[in-house]
């Protein structure tokens, strides 16, 4: 118990220290971003914040449409990174790649991969499956050919089962790195932050709630338990914890139509990926992400991850989950295991 309870301060203190929530001055080594979907809701703000990261010396934009405009705004902005943008190859024949992906792909450090539809009202992450999951295959076959020890940020919904499809695509290539490939969590760090100071009256900068398990519902969960100085009753636990966990339906219902979470999406992609950079030229940096694990017994897991230079270094241990937390848990996990064989499913079958 006591030992626990260690590990629970020791996890909370490396993310407070370095959560990233604004844009820092320290002078990066080179490093490549590739955004693909860089012309969509997400890819746009995304890219603009990766703009202006100080990490990031190179910016390589890919879509389907409008990324050398995207491109061109981008490029007068006064920063020392370089844009390009691409859109992808006509088809000719002989048939040959996709050279506005390759472009796009060589050299990269990091790939973040916004791409795909969209959720309206009245749909799950699990309804953009089809869709999605079709465009993160072609996309992670071109990072499997062209960046193959490039690190692989996924985006696109429904992140629990999208993640194991790159997974099983970077296998079949025999390229698959478990340290290089995460799911993007950190909005649902950013929205427990947020809501939790909040409710206690505090700056969202001076908390820092660890979430775990997956990107999905009830999925989703944060562990409110380890907050200093927080106390809710039951009834306020809930409805936070649920508010964290469908935080991506209020927005899709207050725009009514018009769009999903695309702004804080971007902000939480960009708080990943130069927190991912700083790591990758040697700051220590702990960040809940959802990686290939062992914890528990799915194979993709969300947690606090140690990253490093060469990608996930280390996967902290959970430490002791409150009651409350553990009924979540429990109710959670079958749920995630589904949603990564689907994934796992829609590449082999």
């Amino acid at each position: 118990m006591i030992m626990n309870r260690v590990a629970n301060k020791a996890i909370s203190a490396a993310l407070r220290t370095t959560s990233a929530r604004t844009f820092t001055t320290t002078a990066p080594s080179a490093a490549k971003v590739a955004v693909l979907g860089a012309a969509g809701g997400i890819g746009q703000p995304l890219s603009l914040l990766c703009k202006l990261s100080p990490e990031v010396t190179e910016l390589s934009c890919y879509d389907i449409v409008g990324t050398p405009g995207v491109a061109a705004d981008l490029s007068h902005i006064p920063t020392k990174s370089s844009t390009t943008g691409s859109l992808p190859a006509p088809v000719s024949w002989p048939l040959r790649g996709d050279g506005g992906l390759e472009e796009t792909l060589k050299g990269a450090d990091i790939v973040v991969i916004p791409a795909g539809v969209p959720r309206k009202p009245g749909m799950t992450r699990d309804d953009l499956f089809n869709t999605n999951a079709s465009i993160v295959k072609t996309l992670v076959e071109g990072c499997a050919e062209y960046c193959p020890d490039a690190m692989i940020a996924i985006i696109s919904n429904p992140v629990n089962s999208t993640v194991p499809i790159a997974a099983e695509v970077l296998k079949k290539a025999g390229v698959y790195n478990p340290k290089k490939l995460v799911g993007v969590t950190t909005l649902d760090v950013c929205r427990a932050n947020t809501f939790v100071a909040n409710s206690l009256g505090k700056d969202p900068k001076d908390v820092n709630v660890t979430v775990i398990g997956g990107h999905a519902g009830i999925t989703i969960l944060p562990l409110f338990s380890r907050v200093e100085g927080a106390t809710f009753t039951d009834e306020e636990l809930e409805a936070i914890t649920v508010r964290t966990q469908f935080g991506g339906d209020e927005v899709v219902a207050a725009k009514a139509g018009a769009g999903s979470a695309t702004l804080s999406m971007a902000y939480a992609g960009y708080v990943f990926t130069e927190n991912a950079l700083k790591a990758m030229r040697g700051e220590d940096i702990v960040q809940c992400a959802y990686v290939e694990s062992d914890l528990t017994d799915a194979e993709f897991f969300a947690s606090p991850v140690k990253f490093g230079k060469d990608g996930v270094e280390e996967i902290l241990p959970l430490g002791e989950l409150s009651d409350y937390e553990q009924s979540w848990f429990d109710k959670m996990l079958p749920d995630l295991k589904k949603q990564i064989q689907k994934g796992v499913d829609f590449v082999n079958n």
